[in-house]
This record gives structure tokens, C-alpha cells and sequence, in this order.
């Protein structure tokens, strides 16, 4: 059994009032949400930080190179988190204000999950690799045949299910070297619930299916919308949880397999993670917003969609001058304008005219900013987005894009001359 030092921070949260509530403190969207089994609530976000709730008040982890996108707790309450940084983290009040590395795949961390015992600990990542994490070390399971995108352990623990994007679904006998497939469904499996009983996935095309442990198919809910990004499974109500990515949570009464609740939560959509309160009577949400929503389930038809009315990227077009567009679309998720504190994945642009690359103080760059010799320039931001940041600065944690047209880019650069350069 692993043994990893203190349990996590004392942090706990009060019982949940029956009404609609929002965290708000992240500055990116909510990429995975969890629950903890004294009831503390930890989202992960694009902005590369962990919060821990208590009540509406985040305590922030923060460790991550890059966006987290993978949350699990275990049943001691210890945390892990992975992301698109590869790495995969333990935090813990014997681990320090960023957490404990246990060390990295060669992709980004897709899924983590605990076993019922706290045994064991598996992660998945898009390179194709399940790592098996027990006392002392891991080892690799066999390569599933496509990158991994879910993972879960049978309640004996004797088994890890994993799910995958060519849309397999496998099980692991964990003293046997070969997967066996359960389930080739044609499209990407992006998540898993697994029970003694059964196994829930949500697909790319839309599927929401339960099968047995042999494959065969229990039930049915695919509906017309696509994909299924999240799910979550509270035992004690039989509830299963779908969020999809037009904006939708789907309620499965798993007693009598009947869809008992299809709300429309978020305006923009996607539903990118789910959690349940450890009583079931509330549903916790995230997606594209840089804030965390919960709803009373038994009242969640009485509620309009949220979200979306701020969000600057998903303005109109044709509510803004270029330049500020093409800002909204490839920037704004990650960098502020103002020169006030943020919590976004990227630092402030404020004053970027004229200040050496990776200098900003209080913001924690990457190897290849740090020293470097660039400087913040009309040729430099032209070139950084012509070619992509991923050629102007390899190995920096810019995400990899362009703006082709010249013009767009003329655009830009003007919109960001006026908007970050202080007043005098």
C-alpha cells in the first residue's frame, strides 16, 4: 500500500445549501473537477493551477507548467493531479507549496485514477501510456493500441479499465500482461464510470453506453449531440452524470436505466467536467468559463443555461475592429491586458513593448524564456505568430498556433500597442 507522508491540507467544506451557487477565482476555463471523501471540492484548470475549496474560498496549488486537465482524489483524501506539462503531482501537506512530482509521460496526463484500496495509483496519457504507480515506482501496462484517455479500477481493484481515442475500451487483469477489449466503438471513448456491475463510457460520436465486464451492452442513451466530454457516478443515489459538449447534463437513474433529467446548463457550452456532492443532491460543473457552477439536482429543470455573457472570445465578430479580434481569439484565454494581478495560464501583456522576453516579475517561465534575448517588438510579435511560438521559441509553453494573413497580424500588433502601453 503507498505510504506517502501527511494526508492533504486540512481543508474542509460545509454542507451545500439547496440553491444554485458559482466559484469564481480561476483565470482560464475548468478543465476536471473532484470530490474528496470529506467533501472538499479541486477543479483544474487551463490556467496550470489546482483550487481547493472551502466553501466559495479557493486555496490555490499551484506546480503545473501548463494547463491541468486530470484530478483524482484518493480514499485517504490525497490529491493527484496531471496535465498538459506530462507531469503527473501528489499534493499534501508533506509536499510543499507545488505539490510532489512523481514523475512524467511522454504526452499530455489525460486521466488518473486511485484504486479503492489507495494501493494503487494509475495515470494515462495521450502518447499511449498507462503507468501503474505502486510503492517505490511504476511500471508501463501494455500499449492500448491509441492514446489513453480515461482510466478506472474495478471496485476489487484487481482490474484497470481504460478507454482510448480509437474508441476501444480494454481491461487490465492487473497480474496479467495482455488487455483484453471489451468494447471497439468506432469512435474515441473520452470517459469512463466503472462499477462491479457495470461500465459506462460517453463517446466522440455522441454514445452514452453501459455494457456488462464481458462487453455485453446494458443500455442505451445516445443522443443527438456531441461529443460526451465528462461524467460523473454518485453510488448512493444511482445517478450517473453526462455533460456533453453543446452544453447539456444528462441524468441516468441507473435503477431503471431512464434518462431522468436533460438540462441545457451552459450557454456556450462545452460540459468539459463533472462532480457530484458526496450526498448527491448537488452536480458541480465546468467548461470554457473561468467559473465553477452547482446546481441542486432534483431542481435542476427550473434553471435557465449559464454562462457565456462575458466571455470576451465569444463576443460577436462583428462587435470589434480585427485587431481586438484576432486578441480575443488567440490570446485573451491566456493573457490579461491590465496590470493587475491574474490568474490566467499566461503573464500580463501590460507594458509588453519593449520588455525582454521571460522578465515579467512573479510569473514562472519556461527554460526557454527565461534569458532569452527577445525583445517584445511590432517584428518580434509579427514573427512570434507568423511562424507559430512553437518555431520563434521552441519548448516554450506558448500553445501552437499562427495567423496567417499579414494583415491580421498588422491588426494585432496595432490592437496591442494601444491596449497594453501604459498612460503616461
Amino acid at each position: 500500500m503507498m505510504r506517502w507522508g501527511a494526508a492533504l491540507l486540512a481543508l474542509t467544506m460545509p454542507a451545500f445549501a439547496q440553491e444554485f451557487t458559482t466559484f469564481k477565482g480561476h483565470g482560464g476555463p475548468i478543465m476536471a473537477l473532484d470530490v474528496s471523501p470529506e467533501g472538499q471540492l479541486a477543479s483544474a484548470s487551463f490556467d496550470n493551477s489546482v483550487g481547493l475549496w472551502t466553501g466559495q474560498t479557493p486555496h490555490w496549488l499551484d506546480g503545473h507548467e501548463a494547463a491541468v486537465t486530470a484530478l483524482a482524489f484518493g480514499p485517504d483524501g490525497r490529491l493527484f493531479s496531471g496535465g498538459d506539462d506530462f507531469a503527473l503531482r501528489r499534493w499534501g501537506a508533506d509536499t510543499g507549496g507545488t505539490g510532489e512530482e512523481l514523475g512524467r509521460h511522454l504526452g499530455k496526463v489525460t486521466s488518473i485514477a486511485v484504486s479503492p484500496d489507495n494501493a494503487r495509483l494509475a495515470s494515462g496519457s495521450w502518447d499511449g501510456s498507462i503507468r501503474l504507480w505502486e510503492e517505490g515506482g511504476y511500471r508501463d501496462l501494455p500499449y492500448p493500441g491509441a492514446g489513453v484517455n480515461a482510466l478506472g479500477f474495478t471496485p476489487d481493484g484487481q482490474a484497470l479499465i481504460a478507454a482510448t481515442s480509437g474508441g476501444v475500451v480494454l481491461r487490465y487483469g492487473l497480474d496479467q500482461s495482455s488487455p483484453l477489449p471489451l468494447v471497439r466503438h468506432g469512435f474515441g471513448v473520452n470517459r469512463l464510470v466503472v462499477t462491479s456491475d457495470w461500465i459506462a463510457y460517453g463517446a466522440v460520436d455522441g454514445g452514452t453506453r453501459v455494457v456488462d465486464h464481458d462487453g455485453g451492452q446494458i443500455a442505451d442513451f445516445t443522443l443527438d449531440r456531441r461529443p460526451i466530454l465528462s461524467m460523473d457516478y454518485h453510488a448512493g443515489t444511482g445517478q450517473i452524470a453526462v455533460g456533453d459538449g453543446h452544453g447539456y447534463i444528462m441524468i441516468i437513474d441507473t435503477r431503471d436505466w431512464q434518462i431522468t433529467r436533460d438540462f441545457r446548463a451552459m450557454r456556450s457550452g462545452p460540459v468539459w467536467a463533472l462532480a457530484y456532492s458526496l450526498d448527491g443532491e448537488v452536480i458541480h460543473a465546468g467548461g470554457i468559463d473561468d467559473v465553477i457552477y452547482a446546481w441542486p439536482v432534483a431542481l435542476l429543470d427550473q434553471y435557465d443555461p449559464v454562462g457565456g455573457e462575458t466571455r470576451s472570445f465569444l463576443r460577436n465578430a462583428d462587435s470589434m475592429p480585427n485587431g481586438e479580434r484576432q486578441f480575443m481569439r488567440k490570446c485573451s484565454i491566456c493573457h490579461a491586458l491590465d496590470s493587475g494581478p491574474s490568474r490566467k495560464a499566461g503573464p500580463t501583456l501590460h507594458g509588453v513593448f519593449g520588455r525582454r522576453a521571460g522578465t515579467l516579475e512573479g510569473y514562472s517561465y519556461s527554460p526557454a524564456l527565461r534569458g532569452s534575448d527577445i525583445i517584445w517588438d511590432d517584428d518580434t510579435i509579427d514573427a512570434l505568430f507568423d511562424i507559430g511560438p512553437d518555431h520563434f521559441i521552441p519548448g516554450s509553453k506558448m500553445p501552437m498556433q499562427v495567423i496567417a494573413a499579414p494583415t491580421d497580424r498588422a491588426d494585432l500588433v496595432a490592437f496591442l500597442r494601444t491596449a497594453t502601453t501604459p498612460p503616461e
